[in-house]
């Protein structure tokens, strides 16, 4: 099969078109211009993806989907982030559509609505590379990503809450901010759902300018949730946890931009995704994960690449992680900020555990939860509908 990839801005694209090759396909990943980009059926689209049997983009695009609707091909997406706006869009109906959602919660959601090619594929890890990697780098290399705890990820910086927060009454700012305190102990729920009555969402509407697609049917209430409330909590949540863990262990954070309300975190700067962040994993004794709530129920894509690189992995917990791993086995979870850090000191010290846990953990996922194994379930999905 012919497969064109439609170039975005995530981690791995390369991982899965050499899976694609692995499996005996063609696969080339294709960057649009600009210029194309401002036309919404643009011709000089339309004839790249004529040339191909098959259209796959990580995360949904609309415009890609009409496109292929329009011209007959089919479309495959395959999230790596959750909720997407973008899917609350008409043409996430139109028949050319093989959706595969990682995060269940989602893959529900829309189902209920009437998708009718929307399925549940939790993500992968390419062992294959990582492992070449780790083996072809020198050991003095290696050792100078060692750490006790490590954090890979970004902390939020940018988002559309702290830019609306000064114009939002005095009452509302106390409300979301005890909501956020109130999150921070609460797995498995979402209380921004609940909190964002028919009065808030009246004064919010008042204070941002919600403007969206006409074809799209989002609301304030699922944007404000997410990219307002959801992107803060993240920040928020990851910065208590960083400093809490800081102080009772060593911290190196790795991130693209530090945080004034950061205390007692060594932050060392962004890592190279391929090259750099599974020496990170693999050299920390305990590597952490904290899930964006916007992920209601899936396992985020670090999870992965940390049992992938072979490390030990501290997460919070999320709904999908006993169906997928073994606490105590594959992976390790916390319930609460006090649970984190008392798994994270008991880890340090108790290297047989850890290491044989971490040992399991990409035993696992080698085996089982390769980028070739997902695409074979999507190619086999996408052929026989």
């Amino acid at each position: 099969m012919k497969i064109l990839i439609y170039k975005w801005n995530v981690f791995n694209q390369k991982d899965i078109q050499s899976a694609m090759r692995n499996l005996g396909h063609e696969a080339d990943i294709f960057e649009e211009q600009e210029s194309s980009k401002k036309i919404y059926y643009s011709q000089e689209l339309i004839d790249v993806f004529l040339e191909y049997d098959l259209i796959f983009t990580v995360n949904y695009f609309p415009r890609v989907s009409d496109i292929c609707e329009k011209i007959g091909k089919k479309y495959v997406s395959w999230t790596v982030d959750s909720p997407l706006i973008a899917m609350f869009h008409q043409s996430i109906f139109n028949e050319c559509n093989y959706v595969f959602i990682f995060d269940k919660f989602s893959y529900v959601q829309f189902k209920q609505m009437g998708v009718k090619n929307v399925y549940y594929l939790p993500l992968a890890v390419n062992t294959k590379r990582i492992d070449e990697l780790l083996e072809n780098s020198p050991k003095a290399e290696l050792d100078r990503f060692s750490a006790d705890v490590s954090f890979v990820g970004g902390l939020y910086h940018k988002n559309s809450y702290d830019g609306i927060k000064d114009k939002l009454p005095e009452y509302l700012k106390g409300y979301f901010d005890a909501a956020m305190v109130a999150q921070l102990d609460w797995f498995g729920e979402n209380i921004f759902d609940r909190m964002l009555t028919v009065d808030v969402l009246e004064q919010l509407s008042q204070i941002i300018d919600f403007q969206k697609d006409e074809r799209s049917f989002s609301d304030l209430k699922l944007v404000f949730s997410t990219t307002f409330l959801g992107y803060k909590m993240a920040q928020f949540e990851r910065i208590t946890c960083l400093n809490k863990l800081a102080t009772k262990c060593h911290v190196s954070l790795y991130t693209d931009k530090s945080n004034d309300e950061l205390i007692g975190v060594d932050v060392i700067g962004s890592v190279n995704y391929e090259n750099d962040m599974p020496k990170v994993f693999n050299r920390s004794k305990v590597n952490m994960n904290f899930t964006i709530r916007n992920i209601r129920s899936g396992i985020p894509l670090r999870v992965w690449d940390v049992l992938g690189a072979g490390g030990f992995l501290l997460t919070n917990f999320q709904a999908e992680l006993p169906s997928l791993f073994e606490n105590g086995k594959h992976i390790v979870y916390y319930e609460s900020i006090d649970d984190m850090l008392n798994k994270a000191q008991y880890y340090l010290t108790h290297d047989e555990e850890r290491e044989q846990i971490a040992k399991n953990g990409h035993a696992l996922v080698s085996q089982y939860h390769s980028y070739e194994k997902r695409l074979e379930q999507i190619l086999s999905i996408v052929q026989s509908v």
